[in-house]
């Protein structure tokens, strides 16, 4: 089978899964999302093999290779054959060398329909970091702590406007607090594969809307080409009430583990200071949510406003954190100054 380009590799046919067959640690590291591992060598094999070609010779690390491989054949396919029963694939590994090579042509003995990706997961990471830097129209949605903003993009997106949901990628709500109740997250290099990935099936001119963030969200780091687009993009500032924010924060809050709470409040001690911290644990102590929520918002609500300076801004303000309410708000104040206009987004490939 000819090899295929990147983008007619990702657009191949569903019923064709991606098998990268780089080994566990590397797939672990980051990988082309949706792609399953099937690793032609484990992590200890491919390190034999490459203190085999530096020590001893290229030859020598081939005929390991084979040694390994030729004992586990006839696992592999039936392996494939339970993954892809349509009997078509989409195999690659780092560089579109040698160990995709062995596993397309053991498959096409097998009667597999395999399409190869001429240069590899090398080239997706190619293509993933040159996406960054793409120029997009974007609407940054920024707002206090507790002003609900992943609530609002989410009821945005209910109504069909392009929403790039940064902290839902990178499984992390961005403060302190942002790991509570989330899953684990993923590496820096998959975190880009899956931004990369969602970038490329929004719309080109459309706006997006995205909400304002730092430069990292919990240990994630925005790619930098695309957060100093952030930094530029047109700023709808969320007013709410600070009592309204302080219940709904309180009563998210209120749902999850003390102990972990008390583990996000020592993790900023030095910026809430001794007494803070003291009182803020002691309400987590005597389940006083609303105390300890009005304590550490002294803070976050110093710092994002500070982040604020030099910085045009839309304000909408709105007395309620219900997110269909203020999705149309927001979006009806993005309209009034011109960042939006009424016409339906249309998607792009990538």
């Amino acid at each position: 089978m000819p090899r295929l380009s990147l983008s007619d590799f990702l657009q191949g046919p569903a019923e064709a899964p991606i098998l990268d067959v780089r080994a566990p640690v590397e797939y672990a590291q980051g990988h082309i999302p949706g792609a399953l591992s099937f690793p032609l060598f484990s992590d200890e094999e491919r390190a034999r093999i490459g203190t085999t070609y530096k020590q001893m010779s290229q030859e020598k690390a081939v005929l390991l290779g084979l040694d390994l491989f030729g004992p586990r054949m006839s696992q592999m396919v039936r392996q494939a054959q339970k993954l892809a029963p349509h009997k078509q694939v989409r195999v690659h590994c780092w560089r579109g060398g040698m160990r995709s090579g062995a596993v397309q042509w053991l498959l096409e003995l097998a009667g597999f329909h395999v399409h190869l990706l001429n240069k590899g997961y090398k080239d997706y990471r190619h293509w993933a970091l040159a996406e960054f830097g793409q120029p997009r129209s974007l609407l940054v949605l920024g707002g206090l702590t507790g002003s609900g903003k992943t609530d609002v993009l989410q009821a945005l997106a209910a109504t069909q406007q392009p929403v790039l949901d940064l902290e839902g990628l990178a499984s992390h709500k961005g403060s302190a607090f942002g790991s509570i109740g989330q899953p684990p997250q993923p590496t820096q290099e998959q975190f880009e594969n899956e931004l990369a990935a969602v970038l490329a099936t929004l719309p080109a001119q459309v706006p997006i809307w995205v909400e304002d963030e730092s430069r990292t969200i919990g240990s994630m780091h925005v790619p930098p080409p695309l957060f100093a687009q952030l930094r530029t993009a047109p700023l709808i500032l969320l007013e709410i009430p600070r009592d309204v924010r302080v219940r709904k924060l309180a009563e998210e809050y209120g749902r999850h583990d003390p102990a972990a709470l008390a583990t996000s409040i020592l993790r900023i001690r030095k910026r809430l200071g001794g007494l803070a911290t003291k009182e803020a644990l002691a309400a987590i102590g005597e389940d006083d949510m609303e105390k300890m929520v009005s304590l550490v918002l002294d803070y976050y609500d110093r710092t994002y406003t500070h982040g604020l300076a030099d910085r045009p801004v839309v304000r909408v303000a709105s007395d309620t954190c219900d997110p269909a309410i203020n999705a149309h708000l927001v979006q009806r104040a993005a309209q009034e100054a011109g960042f939006l206009t009424t016409h339906r987004p249309t998607s792009h490939g990538s």
